[in-house]
C-alpha cells in the first residue's frame, strides 16, 4: 500500500514537473501550443460574465443590508411616534395600527428581496466556480496534450536513433492525451456559450422581480402614510379648535346620572362652546329627542357602539336607553337623522341646532 500511495505520488510530481517545462518552453517560444481562437473567444466572455455576476452579487447584498438598516430606522422611528403621541388625542389607536401595518410591509419586502431575488442570483452565479474548475481542467489538459505531441514529435525527428517501442509508447500517449483534451473542450465549446446566453432571461426575471417587489412596498406603503397623514392632520384640526377628542373612559368606579352627565358635557367643551345646549331648540321635537345637533367634522366610529358621521349630517340626541348605563365625558348619545342608526360620538364634533 506504501508502495502503491509513494508511486501515485512519484507520478503526480512527475506530471506536474512536466507541465511546467512545457509552459515555460511555450513561454520563450521554443515550442508551438495548439490554439483555438473560438474556444478563447467564449473564455473573454465567461470571463465577463462571471465578474458582472459578482459585481451585482456584492452590490445587492449591500443593498440588502442599507434595506434591513431602513427598516430598522423605520420601526424605531413609528416606536418613538407611538410613545409621543399621548393616547388622549384623536386617532391614536389609528396610528399604532397604521405603524403596525408599516412594519409588517417592510417584513414582507426584505423576505421578497432575500428569497426571490437573492437566492436566484446565488444560484446563478454559483455556476461560475464549477465552470471555472473545468476551464482550468481543460487547461492542464492541453498543456499535456502539447507535451505528448511535441514529445512523439521528438520521438521521430532521428530516423536513424529511432525507437520503435519508445515512437509506439509515445503515440499512445500522444492518443490519449488528445482524447481528455477533446473531449472536455468540445463540452465547453457547447457549455460555455449556453452559460453565456442563460444571462439575459436570469437578468430579466431577476430584475422583474426586484422592480416588482420595489413596487408593491412604495404603492402599498404610500397607502399607509397618506393614513398617517390624515391622522396627524386630524389632530392638527383639534389644536386648531383648542381642542382634543377625549378617549372614552370604560373604567368609571360609579355610573353618572343623565343629569349629571350633562355637567360633565358642559365642563370638556372648547371655549367656544361652554354650554352644549346654548342656542339648541328643544321645541316641537319627536318624544325621546333633547335636541338637535349638526356634524361640524367628520367622525369614523371606533368601537361598535359609535355612531359614524359626515359634515353636515343631522343627529338627534337621546338619553342613553339604560339610566344606570355609564357615561362618558365629552360624549353624547344620539340619532342619526332619516336612519335607524344609534350610538355614542363626540360633542365636541357637532354644534346645538
Amino acid at each position: 500500500m506504501a508502495e502503491s500511495k509513494g508511486a501515485l505520488i512519484a507520478k503526480t510530481v512527475q506530471k506536474h514537473a512536466g507541465r511546467a517545462k512545457e509552459k515555460l518552453r511555450q513561454n520563450f517560444g521554443k515550442v508551438d501550443r495548439t490554439a483555438d481562437d473560438i474556444f478563447d473567444e467564449h473564455l473573454q466572455n465567461f470571463t465577463r460574465q462571471q465578474n458582472a455576476a459578482e459585481k451585482f452579487k456584492k452590490e445587492f447584498n449591500n443593498y440588502i443590508r442599507c434595506v434591513r438598516a431602513v427598516q430598522t430606522a423605520s420601526k424605531t422611528l413609528m416606536e418613538s411616534l407611538n410613545e409621543i403621541y399621548e393616547s388622549q388625542w384623536n386617532g391614536h389607536d389609528l396610528l399604532y395600527d397604521q405603524t403596525r401595518n408599516l412594519e409588517t410591509l417592510w417584513s414582507e419586502f426584505t423576505l421578497k428581496l432575500a428569497d426571490q431575488v437573492l437566492i436566484p442570483l446565488n444560484t446563478y452565479q454559483s455556476q461560475f466556480p464549477e465552470m471555472k474548475k473545468k476551464i482550468d481542467k481543460r487547461g492542464r489538459k492541453l498543456v499535456d496534450y502539447d507535451g505528448q505531441r511535441h514529445n512523439f514529435q521528438s520521438l521521430q525527428c532521428n530516423p536513424k536513433k529511432r525507437d520503435e517501442l519508445k515512437v509506439t509508447r509515445g503515440k499512445d500517449l500522444l492518443d490519449e492525451a488528445k482524447r481528455t483534451y477533446e473531449q472536455l473542450n468540445s463540452e465547453l465549446h457547447d457549455e460555455l456559450p449556453a452559460l453565456y446566453d442563460s444571462r439575459v432571461l436570469f437578468l430579466v426575471t431577476n430584475l422583474q422581480t426586484l422592480f416588482t417587489a420595489e413596487q408593491v412596498f412604495h404603492t402599498e406603503s404610500s397607502k399607509v402614510f397618506a393614513e398617517l397623514e390624515a391622522i396627524v392632520d386630524k389632530l392638527a384640526n383639534d389644536s386648531q379648535r383648542g381642542s382634543y377628542t377625549m378617549k372614552r373612559i370604560t373604567d368609571s368606579p360609579s355610573p353618572k346620572s343623565p343629569n349629571a352627565n350633562s355637567a360633565l358635557i358642559i365642563n370638556t367643551q372648547p371655549p367656544s362652546q361652554n354650554n352644549i345646549l346654548s342656542g339648541a331648540t328643544t321645541d316641537n321635537l319627536p318624544p325621546g329627542v333633547l335636541y338637535r345637533v349638526k356634524a361640524t367634522y367628520k367622525y369614523n366610529r371606533e368601537d361598535v357602539d359609535e355612531l359614524s358621521f359626515d359634515v353636515g349630517e343631522i343627529i338627534r340626541v337621546v338619553e342613553y336607553d339604560d339610566p344606570e348605563e355609564q357615561q362618558e365625558e365629552g360624549w353624547l348619545m344620539g340619532i342619526k337623522e332619516g336612519t335607524t342608526e344609534k350610538g355614542m360620538f363626540p360633542a365636541n364634533f357637532t354644534k346645538p341646532l
